[in-house]
Formats: C-alpha cells, sequence, structure tokens
C-alpha cells in the first residue's frame, strides 16, 4: 500500500540526483528480495544511509493488480526520502504506466537490469536486458518523455558482459538517452561469489559523464572508501554488508546494541511479519553471537519469545 500518503499525495522533498553533486561518495541501501521493505529502509536512515531502494517489483504485476501495489510497495510521509523504486520490466509502455503510479510517492524509479536469476532471464527480464542497449534506451526515453517531473530520475542496475566494450557501449547509449545514473554490479551473469571486477567499475566511470554506483561485496565503510579509491565511483550501493550491520554507513565494524533496539522498535511499530522481523535479527547478530546462541535464538517461533530473549541476554 502507499502507507500514509494514499490520501495526500508526497511531492519529492529534492532531485534524487543533487546527491551525487553534494561532493560526498552517496550510501545507498540495495534493492533486496523481501528485505529492503519500509521498516528496514527506516533503519538504515537512521545510520547514515543517503538514499534507499525497494525491492525489485515486476511492473506489469504492479499495473495490473491493486492487490500488487498493496503487497509490494509501501511508504510513509515520515522521511522514507529519497526512495527509489526499482522495477523489472521489458516493455517501455509497461514501464512508464508503472512509473507514473508510484511518481507521486517516490523520487525516480531503477530498471533492473541485473537480475541473474533463470526465472528473470527467462521471462525477459534482469540481466537478460544488458544485451539489449535499444530496448534499455527505448524504456528510459519512454519514461523521461512521459514523467512530467524533471526531478524524477530514471537509472538502471547492469551487471558486467565478459567483453567489457559491450558495457560501456549500453552505459553511454543509456547516457545519451537521459538516465539519472547506473548502478554496476561488477561481475557477469554467470559470477556468483567470485571476485567483484572494481576495475570495470573504474573503466565505466571514466567511459561516461553521469554519476557511477558501485556495487558488489561491500561489507564494511572501509571497505567503501577503498572502493571509491579504487573506482572512482560517485555512490556505492550495499547490500548483505547492510543486512549483516545496519549502522555499517555510521562506521560500525559490527551491529551495535542500539540499533537492535531500533530494529525491535521499528519493526514492532511498524507490524512487520514475524519471519522477516526475526530474519533480520539473525543477520544483525551473526558477528555477535556465539554457535550455541544461534542455535537457541535460531528456532525461536514467536515474537514474544524473541522480545524475551533479547532482554535476557542482551538487556534489549
Amino acid at each position: 500500500m502507499i502507507g500514509d500518503t494514499t490520501e495526500t499525495k508526497r511531492c519529492p522533498v529534492k532531485d534524487p540526483v543533487d546527491l551525487f553533486r553534494s561532493g560526498h561518495v552517496v550510501k545507498i541501501c540495495a534493492p533486496m528480495v523481501r528485505y529492503s521493505k519500509l521498516a528496514f529502509r527506516t533503519l538504515v536512515r537512521k545510520y547514515s544511509c543517503d538514499l534507499c531502494y525497494t525491492p525489485m517489483i515486476v511492473a506489469a504485476d504492479f499495473v495490473r493488480s491493486a492487490k500488487a501495489r498493496d503487497s509490494e510497495f509501501t511508504t510513509n510521509k515520515a522521511g522514507d526520502n529519497p526512495l527509489i523504486v526499482q522495477f523489472a520490466a521489458k516493455e517501455a509502455q509497461v514501464l512508464c504506466d508503472a512509473a507514473r503510479i508510484i511518481c507521486p510517492f517516490a523520487d525516480g524509479i531503477d530498471l533492473n537490469c541485473g537480475c541473474p536469476q533463470r526465472w528473470a532471464m527467462a521471462e525477459g527480464y534482469g540481466a537478460c536486458l544488458i544485451n539489449k542497449p535499444e530496448l534499455v534506451q527505448d524504456m528510459v526515453r519512454h519514461v523521461r518523455n512521459q514523467i512530467d517531473n524533471p526531478r524524477f530520475s530514471v537509472s538502471i542496475k547492469i551487471r558486467i558482459h565478459e567483453d567489457l566494450k559491450r558495457t560501456v557501449d549500453l552505459c553511454q547509449k543509456a547516457e545519451a538517452t537521459g538516465v539519472s545514473w547506473i548502478t554496476v554490479h561488477g561481475r557477469n551473469v554467470e559470477e556468483r561469489h567470485q571476485p567483484v571486477h572494481y576495475d570495470a567499475i573504474k573503466v565505466i566511470k571514466e567511459s561516461t559523464s553521469i554519476p557511477i554506483v558501485a556495487n558488489g561485496d561491500i561489507k564494511t565503510l572501509k571497505d567503501a572508501e577503498d572502493v571509491h579509491q579504487l573506482t572512482g565511483a560517485d555512490g556505492i550501493m550495499v547490500a548483505r554488508g547492510l543486512l549483516a550491520n545496519p549502522a555499517m554507513f555510521a562506521g560500525y565494524e559490527e551491529t551495535p546494541l542500539k540499533c537492535i533496539q531500533d530494529w525491535v522498535d521499528i519493526a514492532l511499530e511498524h507490524g512487520t511479519p514475524f519471519t522477516c522481523f526475526h530474519h533480520h535479527l539473525m543477520y544483525m547478530m551473526e558477528r555477535i553471537t556465539s554457535k550455541q546462541e544461534k542455535k537457541v535464538f535460531n528456532v525461536l517461533s514467536s515474537t514474544s519469545a524473541v522480545l524475551e530473549y533479547l532482554n535476557d541476554h542482551y538487556g534489549v
């Protein structure tokens, strides 16, 4: 649902592109299936995260079904901005229709051109789009032409090709069509846990004039600073590193107890489903609990049991 904004349309506070003109490296929470929803975005924003993405939403479902809109997207008027809504799409007009619906409630959209999952590729979504630069151009152009708000950003998130020239060509074509920025996950479609090709991100940054965001295997604030130095990227996007430590961008080496308390308060306030509430805590406590503690905590099956455990063991 559109949260508290159902009746009062929220005008975006500022152009998200302005973040990249601030002179600081932009710290970004990645689109994560099930996890980068409103409650978690609220938490990471308390700890120096500049920009948040929603989980990926299939644009065709979003346009077709009010039920899909209600279940896939929630925001509020109390600081969930700047916010980028990421869509999976393969048709320009469908992406436009989704962008038009979301425009009053978000600051921009992102086209997913990087998801390597088989189902997404089979449907024509995600990383298969890096092989269709003209289609990507067409989708960006349509949104640019049909959304009246000039401050509404249109970005793309990609993976790299084995032949980096093809990736540079894709990025330059997207830039020529008016894309606001490009996020580059520095692996190709086949790579999962192999080292990230930060050198490739550096080449892309040097070959374009728009902001480039680096993504992949960034787990600490020092990692973020190192990747910025290596690539020249204007922003750093983090996924699993923020799941493990939502306070990472504020410089904490591991999740502080205050952050765990904040998560409990925010999750309960938002009515977060138990499984999601519990999974976030499992990630956040991974580095600060023993194997024996994990065995006990990870099988807890109710909110009351989790709250009792946290109070007894950590005073939370």
